[in-house]
């Protein structure tokens, strides 16, 4: 059997040296594990790490005598995940540290089992506190992330990072073509699992959460996972019956099943330029029973695939720095760079340009990120409004400040990741 450690040493590893994301990562190892306990204790020791990384770095470093290089940098990565264990786990800190030494041995690595053992055991007897000394130890997020966040929320910027480090509830979304939510959430207290209605009309935030297998009618499409504030998406675009809907940048589909389960007869086109991805909006399509047209198509050449009318509504869900969904994605923070920022900026701005030449006189463009950044966001549309004469913007009813251009939801907000919604109409 593959030792856990070792797995998550490769994980890592292909987040921090080849940049995976941790969704790729994880799952090429945790295919390597049969029981359920073992594949939430792989998740558990690489999102821990990712959370907690600069820290963590810091203590291993310290007690090195000469850094791992080349192939011997996963030794790295294994160490992190020894230390990880030892300062935020209840495993026993012995199995801690000798799980974490054969793992050595699995990684083709003998010759260094006793240095990995001897750095692991120092920390152990010595258990230094975890140091704290700039920022980005103190908050473990990079130095450029927090004076972004300190420029956006001077009032607010510590506890949208404490937040951003909090782990995520699991909320589902009722499928209103099978049942009530009402009905779903009798379901769930039927199968004694505790469940609460979200603010949104479909939304259910589950107590705790709970392997998808066991949701009643999970399978046959009674309900979806989706956070809470994505399921604004399909709500605030309020597709009508016989409308043609376009959803740009649409994977994996989660909002792009949404619309049809709100309106069913509209003719949706679901486009999304990473094809990989792509593959799973037809997955969650055939799950639900579903029909939309999907296509592999860029979003910002709308011309080169598409040869029909202009649409009635669009779902902009553009590419952003993901900066509000930190909390279920920590890597993001380590695989994001400060000119990452203005080169998204940009994208959008040129995506969002070309959809409003194909959006008709009087229709709506709900423009979505899962960004807290302002340049993404308040700032991306401030900037389209004053550049496009026929645009103007309708105010969501549950933003907190009605002259706010745009609704900002900050993570933890109702329970729910940070994301941000505009609405757009173009004049008749």
């Amino acid at each position: 059997m593959m030792n856990l450690r070792a797995l998550a040493a490769k994980a890592i590893f292909d987040v921090l040296e080849k940049g995976l994301s941790l969704s790729v990562a994880l799952p090429l190892q945790q295919q390597h594990v049969q029981n359920g306990k073992d594949k939430a204790l792989l998740a558990e020791l690489c999102y821990g790490v990712m959370r907690q990384l600069p820290q963590l770095d810091k203590c291993v470093s310290d007690c090195l005598a000469k850094p791992f290089k080349g192939k011997q940098r996963i030794l790295h990565q294994l160490l992190l995940v020894g230390c990880y264990q030892l300062y935020f786990t209840r495993i026993p800190s012995h199995a801690a540290v000798s799980e974490t030494a054969e793992a050595c041995r699995q990684l083709k690595f003998d010759g260094l089992v006793k240095v990995v053992n001897g750095v692991l055991r120092n920390i152990q007897r010595q258990e230094p506190e975890l140091n704290t000394d700039s920022d980005t130890l103190k908050y473990n997020t990079p130095a450029w992330l927090i004076k972004r966040l300190q420029q956006a929320y001077p009032q607010d910027w510590q506890q949208v990072i404490e937040q951003s480090h909090e782990r995520p509830p699991m909320w589902l979304r009722n499928n209103r073509l099978v049942q009530t939510r009402d009905a779903y959430l009798a379901s769930l207290t039927n199968e004694n699992i505790e469940a609460s209605a979200g603010l949104s009309p479909d939304a259910i935030l589950l107590e705790s959460p709970t392997d998808v297998l066991q949701l009643p009618g999970f399978m046959s499409g009674s309900a979806s996972v989706q956070d809470g504030a994505a399921q604004w998406a399909a709500t605030l675009l309020a597709p009508q019956a016989n409308e043609v809907v376009l959803d740009a940048c649409a994977a994996p589909g989660g909002k792009t099943c949404h619309l049809l389960e709100i309106a069913p007869n509209i003719s949706l086109t679901a486009v999304d330029f990473d094809l990989k991805r792509l593959e799973r909006v037809q997955q969650n399509l055939d799950r639900l029973k579903l029909t939309a047209q999907v296509i592999h198509g860029d979003a910002a050449n709308i011309d080169s695939w598409w040869q029909g009318d202009k649409f009635d509504r669009i779902l902009l869900d553009a590419p952003c720095s993901a900066t509000g969904v930190i909390r279920r994605h920590p890597d993001i923070k380590w695989l994001r760079k400060n000119s990452d920022i203005d080169e998204l900026a940009t994208l959008q701005m040129q995506i969002l340009d070309h959809c409003w030449q194909w959006l008709k006189p009087g229709g709506t463009l709900l423009y979505a990120t899962c960004s807290i950044l302002p340049e993404e966001n308040s700032q991306q549309i401030n900037a389209f409004l004053t550049r496009t004469a026929d645009a103007s913007l309708v105010a969501i009813s549950e933003q907190k400040n009605p002259a706010d251009i745009g609704w900002q939801i900050l993570p933890g907000q109702d329970n729910m990741d940070g994301f941000y919604y505009a609405r757009l109409v173009k004049a008749r």
